[in-house]
């Protein structure tokens, strides 16, 4: 009975210790539960033993369903062959692992979960793995989202044409994007950590570091210059470099970024131009000069013929009224209508020869614009030739406040050879009407001068516009035919044009624009 006794103290002694060990893991298990959504086991086969009633809650799968299984039989667990084969290189080499995998729930949403586990060894031998599992749905989506973010900058950053760039505050380069290494053959690897500067043509090196030097001091928010880049192959290339500083957190440059833009074509187009400028006003200079001989020659020209031939025809129409008063009792009535065809003749070439004349100087006088009111013009012009003739009877239109930028002097000798043409022209008219008006064709006036005159052949309109070029009878419309050749340089000196439509009999119009 003794020895019985001392065996039962023996064996409580040693159940008590047993029970604080339960007690014990019983509360880890608690406290697993609480820190993880599950809990798991495994043999030295990898096949689960023990699964936690967390992974059903968090799955939706029967626990039981995937003891004596390895994890990578489960229908339920989900990875990558890549992802398998490292977890279970990690398993064979008795390594802490940790597996990412995924599972799709009834409502055919994915969920994330984290296996991480350490193996189990007694008395030196391995028995097993022992581990939790955590949902890492929020986390994986937010991983994703970065990654897509970031991938989106990156597409953005290497979509572009210009090199994106960075600095440290020392003005080495941090960041570059691959048009960088497009553009100057150096690679991105070798380039980060170098001066900007040490890319550039040694000459604009100083005042590139100069404006680098006041980003970096605050002294202007952004800077804008074209500079030389030297390529790999020593080529140079022109650029247009932007730059504004990188603030940190603490208000502290710590940095500088900006772009860089190839301008290399237009800088070559620009050089082009510049050269092609030169040339044309090489050629301006050189025809300004021909022009002005030319208006020299055209000046001795016209004196040459204002004085030499104006002689001759004073002394014909002198000696021919000489012997028209001397002889007035001896002539014959032929031979005095010869007399007055010689003089008349000489007269009329007097005409002629102002009329070239006074052509030749509006040709190459100058053109002084100013606000011109064409309408007050116009009203003057018909007082003067009312006063020439006060007996006729002529209706006249004008329509008011038209104001054209242009010469006056040019303006007024054009419009008063339109008004007195529609002037002499419908003077066979007893109802004769002459109007000056303006109408709106696109965006542009034209200006119209209309009678209802003697009109003519629109067969004949190619020549109305030519120097002596006359389509009436001199008898009947006197005239020198420089008229309308003087309207139509005037109005192409302003950079218009003139055009005319007419019937016999129905009077003309003339449309010009300034």
């Amino acid at each position: 009975m003794l020895t019985l006794g001392l065996l039962r103290g023996k064996a409580d002694k040693r159940a008590r210790p047993d029970r604080k060990l339960l007690q014990e893991r019983n509360r880890l298990r608690e406290l697993l539960e609480l820190a993880s959504d599950w809990r798991w086991e495994t043999d030295d086969a990898h096949c689960y033993t023990d699964i936690s009633a967390g992974f059903e809650k968090q799955t939706g799968e029967d626990p039981q369903r995937l003891i004596g299984r390895a994890p990578w039989e489960s229908p339920a667990i989900h990875a990558t062959e890549q992802d398998w084969t490292e977890y279970r290189r990690r398993l064979d080499q008795h390594e802490r692992t940790s597996l990412v995998f995924s599972h799709k729930t009834e409502d055919n949403r994915i969920h994330y979960y984290e296996l991480v586990g350490s193996p189990v060894f007694k008395a030196g031998v391995f028995v097993g793995y022992h581990g939790i599992g955590r949902s890492v749905t929020s986390r994986v989506s937010a991983e994703r989202a970065l990654n897509e973010s970031e991938q989106r900058y990156h597409d953005v950053v290497e979509s572009v044409i210009e090199v994106i760039f960075q600095t440290d505050p020392d003005g080495r380069l941090s960041f570059l994007n691959g048009v960088w290494h497009r553009l100057t053959g150096h690679t991105i690897e070798r380039s980060l950590g170098r001066p900007f500067t040490d890319f550039l043509h040694p000459d604009d090196c100083p005042g590139v570091r100069h404006m680098l030097a006041q980003i970096m001091s605050g002294e202007i928010s952004e800077c804008t210059c074209q500079t030389r880049l030297r390529t790999r192959k020593g080529e140079i290339r022109w650029i247009e470099a932007s730059g504004r500083p990188l603030i940190g957190s603490n208000g502290e440059i710590r940095g500088i970024a900006g772009t860089l833009d190839d301008i290399s074509s237009r800088k070559v187009a620009e050089l082009t131009l510049k050269n092609v400028n030169q040339e044309l006003e090489s050629r301006v200079r050189l025809r300004t000069a021909e022009m002005e001989a030319a208006n020299r020659e055209l000046e001795a020209f016209s004196y040459s013929v204002s004085h030499d031939l104006r002689a001759p025809l004073r002394a014909i129409d002198g000696f021919a009224r000489i012997l028209e008063e001397d002889l007035s009792g001896q002539l014959t009535p032929a031979t005095t209508n010869y007399i007055e065809r010689i003089r008349r003749a000489t007269h009329r070439m007097a005409h002629l020869i102002d009329a070239l004349i006074e052509l030749a100087r509006l040709t190459r006088q100058s053109v002084h614009k100013e606000a011109v009111n064409l309408s007050e013009l116009a009203l003057q012009i018909i007082d003067e030739i009312r006063s020439e003739e006060p007996e006729r009877k002529v209706e006249f239109e004008v329509t008011r406040e038209m104001t054209v930028s242009a010469d006056r002097v040019l303006v007024r000798v054009m419009l008063e050879n339109l008004l007195r043409n529609a002037w002499k022209f419908s003077a066979g008219k007893p109802d004769a009407k002459i109007s000056f008006g303006v109408s709106l064709e696109g965006e542009r006036r034209v200006f119209c001068v209309e009678d209802n005159g003697a009109g003519f052949d629109m067969a004949f309109a190619a020549s109305l516009f030519r120097p002596f070029s006359r389509l009436h009878n001199s008898a009947e419309f006197a005239g020198t035919g420089i008229g309308l050749a003087t309207v139509q340089r005037i109005i192409q000196r302003h950079g218009g044009s003139i055009r005319a439509e007419a019937e016999p009999g129905r009077g003309a119009r003339f449309f010009f624009t300034l």
